[in-house]
C-alpha cells in the first residue's frame, strides 16, 4: 500500500534512517517501521511488562499514523511507543476534539532491538468508517511519522513531508492517497 523512507524536519540527520511501511490485509492495517544508524544516540524506553493505552507517547519516540478518508475532514492518529505502550485518537478535523477511539481496546505491538536497529510491528484492526471505505474502493490518506528522543534531550520529528516553519503531523498536506 506505502512503503517510504520518512524525512527528519529542519535538519537531515545522515546516521539514522526511519523507513515506514503500511499494508493492508482485509480490516487491518499492518504498520512497519524500520529505524537503523546509532541507536545509542536515541531514549528508546524499554519494554513495558504490561503495555497498556497511554496518553502523551509523543513525547517522547513515538511512532504514529495518521487515516483519514480523502475528502472528509475527520481522522485517526495511531500513537505507537517501543515499550508497547499505544493510543488511537478520533478527531473530527485539523486537531478538533480529539478523543480515545473506544473501538478498540488492545493493540498488541512486536518490537525487535538491537544496538543498530528497531523494527516495530503493528496489526491496527481499522477504524469500521475506514474499512466500510475501503470495500467501497474510496482513497484513504495515509500520514507516516516519528518523533525520536535524543539522549541529550531534543526531540526531532520524522514525516513523509513537512509543511513550512514548524513540524505538523496533522497536516494532510504531508499524507499519502492510498487506492
Amino acid at each position: 500500500m506505502l512503503a517510504a523512507e520518512l524525512r527528519n524536519h529542519g535538519r537531515p540527520d545522515p546516521a539514522l534512517r526511519l523507513q515506514a511501511r503500511a499494508e493492508r490485509h482485509g480490516d487491518t492495517l499492518r504498520l512497519i517501521y524500520t529505524l537503523s544508524g546509532p541507536l545509542e544516540t536515541l531514549r528508546i524506553p524499554p519494554p513495558a511488562p504490561a503495555p497498556q493505552r497511554r496518553d502523551g507517547l509523543w513525547q517522547h519516540t513515538c511512532l504514529e499514523a495518521f487515516l483519514g478518508l480523502a475528502g472528509q475532514e475527520g481522522y485517526w492518529e495511531l500513537n505507537l511507543a517501543p515499550s508497547g505502550h499505544w493510543n488511537l485518537y478520533r478527531l473530527e478535523g485539523y486537531r478538533c476534539n480529539l478523543r480515545p477511539e473506544p473501538a478498540l481496546q488492545a493493540l498488541p505491538i512486536a518490537v525487535a532491538l538491537t544496538p543498530a536497529n528497531l523494527e516495530l510491528r503493528a496489526d491496527l484492526p481499522l477504524p469500521a468508517a475506514l474499512a466500510q471505505a475501503l470495500e467501497r474502493e474510496l482513497e484513504i490518506e495515509l500520514g507516516l511519522s516519528a518523533v525520536l528522543e535524543q539522549r541529550d534531550g531534543p526531540l526531532s520529528y520524522w514525516a513523509l513531508a513537512h509543511p513550512p516553519g514548524q513540524p505538523d503531523f496533522h497536516w494532510r498536506g504531508g499524507w499519502r492517497r492510498c487506492p
